[in-house]
C-alpha cells in the first residue's frame, strides 16, 4: 500500500472520530485517561461520575461531566443526557471487594436506556479478565467460563446484557416495513481488560506495606492504561459488528519475577511470598491476546511491561 493511500485512510479515520460523540459512564482512573485522549482528538465527550464532587473536578479540567448514580429509576435514567451520545463506554467498577452484588443489574439498566434511546448506536463494556477465574492454561474469548464463582457469574451476566444490544437491533429490523421505523446499526463490544498498570499505578508501590504475596508461580496478565485507551479508541472506529476481545499485553512472566523487578525498579526490598504458596503451578492461567491482535489493527505501546517497569514512576 502506498504512503498516499495510508495517509488518506488515516485522515478518514481522524475525520470519522471527530464526527463521534462518546459518553463515558464511570469516568475514574481509566475513564478519565480515555476522556482526555478523545478530547485531544476532537471528539465530543460527556462523562459521568456518581457524585457532584467528582463531576466538578472533571468539569474544572475541561471534561464535560454530569452526575449519574446507579442503580436508578429506569424511567428517569432513560432521560439522562448520556444517552444522547452515539457511543457509550461503560467503565463502572463492580466493587466486589466492597461486597456489592448489583454490578450486572446496573449494566442491564444502562443497556435498557440505550435501547430506548434514539441516539446510541454503540456500547463498549470495560469488563475484566477476572471472568476467567477458576480456569487454567491458555484462556481465550471462547473459553467455557467457570460459573461456580459469584464474581464470574455476575461479570458474565453484565457482558451478556451488553451483547444483547446487538440482538435488539436485529429484532427491530425484523419489524414490518410499513411501520417506518429508522433502524440503528447497533454494535456492542466487551473488552476484557487484564490487570491495569500505568500512571500512579506502579506495581512496586503495592509492595511498600511489605505484605506477603501469594501464588509466586502464577503468570501475570496485565495491560498498560495507554494501551487500554488505545484499544477502546480502536473499537470506537471498528467496522466489526461487535464481539468480545481480551485486552492484555504479551508480557508473560511469573508473579514472582514481575514483582521482584517492580521492587528493584523502586529500590525496594525483594517481596516475600507465603511459604505454603511456593509450590509450582503446573498449568498457570495465561490470557490470550491472539484474537485481539488478529482482528483489531492496534499496535501496543507497552507490550513489554518488564521494560516499562524500569522507566515508570
Amino acid at each position: 500500500m502506498s504512503k498516499a493511500m495510508t495517509s488518506n485512510r488515516e485522515t478518514k479515520k481522524e475525520t470519522a472520530m471527530t464526527d463521534l460523540s462518546v459518553g463515558i459512564i464511570g469516568c475514574g482512573w481509566l475513564g478519565s485517561a480515555l476522556a482526555y485522549h478523545l478530547k485531544e482528538l476532537g471528539v465530543a465527550v460527556l462523562a459521568t461520575r456518581s457524585n457532584i464532587g467528582n463531576t466538578e473536578e472533571l468539569n474544572s479540567q475541561g471534561i464535560k461531566a454530569e452526575v449519574l448514580s446507579l442503580p436508578a429509576d429506569q424511567a428517569l435514567l432513560n432521560t439522562h443526557a448520556i444517552f444522547n451520545q452515539q457511543c457509550i463506554v461503560i467503565a463502572i467498577t463492580p466493587q466486589f471487594r466492597q461486597g456489592r452484588v448489583d454490578y450486572a443489574d446496573k449494566v442491564q439498566q444502562l443497556v435498557e436506556s440505550a435501547k430506548v434511546s434514539k441516539r446510541v448506536e454503540q456500547i463498549i463494556l470495560l469488563s475484566s479478565s477476572a471472568v476467567y477465574n477458576g480456569l487454567s492454561g491458555h484462556v481465550e474469548e471462547a473459553s467455557i467460563l467457570d460459573m461456580s464463582a459469584d464474581k464470574v457469574a455476575l461479570l458474565n451476566q453484565a457482558e451478556q446484557a451488553v451483547l444483547d444490544f446487538n440482538s435488539h437491533a436485529q429484532e427491530v429490523s425484523n419489524l414490518p416495513n410499513d411501520l417506518n421505523i429508522s433502524v440503528k446499526n447497533n454494535k456492542a463490544y466487551v473488552l476484557r481488560l487484564a490487570g491495569l498498570v500505568g500512571p500512579k499505578r506502579h506495581p512496586g508501590k503495592f509492595l511498600i506495606n511489605r505484605r506477603l504475596l501469594k501464588s509466586p508461580q502464577a503468570v501475570v496478565n496485565l495491560i498498560h492504561q495507554q494501551d487500554a485507551v488505545g484499544l477502546i479508541e480502536t473499537l470506537l472506529q471498528s467496522e466489526l459488528g461487535g464481539g468480545i476481545f481480551n485486552g492484555v499485553s504479551s508480557t508473560q512472566v511469573t508473579k514472582k519475577q514481575y514483582y521482584q523487578a517492580a521492587a528493584s525498579a523502586l529500590q525496594l526490598p525483594r517481596p516475600i511470598f507465603e511459604e505454603n504458596e511456593l509450590s509450582s503451578i503446573s498449568d498457570p492461567k495465561i490470557v490470550s491476546g491472539k484474537k485481539t491482535q488478529a482482528m483489531l489493527t492496534y499496535s501496543f505501546v507497552y507490550d513489554d511491561l518488564l521494560t516499562w517497569l524500569e522507566h515508570a514512576d
